[in-house]
């Protein structure tokens, strides 16, 4: 039997927002300093076949929400040679309005999230608006749209989407979080998307503050070392030190998007 072929992993900032740190720990943090989250999609692009994880939000919900749009996630994609009009595979990490935005961006996917999280998202957990603010509606019902026209794949816990690529549901952040566990050259590096936001969150056990289960989301920590075999191959959702840690794509996009696949280089 052959061993799947290696991935690369592309992670594209594409938005910033400014913030403190006791904005990003529950309980605060008592050496309180800037703290600041960048907004990425991530591309995995194998020899025949490219994911993307997340679509990030738009101009229009930057602004709603007081987020700074550095440029579409769009251009960072065909900055590394994917033409979303081609990919025919996304993954949602959850429905949060910035990793489920930019709808009419990948007209031929089929969109992968788990049951719980679509459950989730438009059952009566959204009555509260603690808990559906960080939700759009029109996000929402572009799924369901999408679901209607046959273009959405489910998952329930655990599912290999293909060789060397599967995804995890962790919950803790919301009810159905998944993260992507992928194969590369330097072994399997796992996405986190929002189960741990930084790197000091999984580090120090101090969950983010937007969170649905705490016990989950720190039972989530573990599962996402277990799952690379190694902390270094956990990848945190919103840290700008992923910029700095890995390699960039290529000259032109330096601090902007970075190899996950390669060994870190800080």
């Amino acid at each position: 039997m052959h061993s799947p072929a290696p991935y690369k992993i592309y992670a594209i900032r594409y938005g910033h927002h400014d913030r403190r740190a006791s904005e990003n720990f529950i309980g605060g943090d008592s050496h309180d300093g800037p703290m600041p989250l960048d907004y990425f999609v991530w591309a995995i692009v194998g020899s025949d076949r490219v994911f993307v994880l997340d679509t990030g939000f738009d101009a229009d919900m930057g602004k709603k929400r007081g987020r700074k749009l550095l440029r579409s996630p769009d251009e960072g994609l065909q900055a590394v040679g994917v033409d979303p009009l081609a990919v025919e595979d996304v993954i949602i990490s959850h429905m949060h309005y910035d990793h489920a935005g930019n709808h009419d961006l990948f007209p031929r996917a089929r969109y992968h999230l788990q049951d719980t999280e679509m459950a989730y998202c438009t059952g009566r957990d959204m009555c509260h608006s603690a808990i559906a603010h960080p939700y759009d509606a029109l996000d929402v019902s572009a799924m369901v749209q999408r679901l209607f026209a046959g273009r959405v794949r489910f998952h329930d816990g655990t599912d290999e989407l293909a060789p060397g690529l599967s995804v995890h549901w962790v919950g803790g952040h919301t009810k159905g979080l998944q993260v992507v566990r992928v194969l590369t050259e330097r072994g399997p590096v796992v996405l986190a998307s929002d189960a741990t936001h930084f790197y000091a969150n999984m580090d120090e056990a101090r969950p983010f503050p937007v969170v649905y289960n705490v016990a989950h989301m720190l039972e989530g920590h573990q599962t996402l070392i277990r799952l690379a075999g190694s902390r270094d191959r956990v990848v945190p959702g919103h840290d700008p030190k992923v910029l700095e840690i890995y390699p960039p794509a290529n000259a032109q996009s330096v601090g902007e998007i970075v190899r996950l696949d390669l060994p870190p280089v800080a």
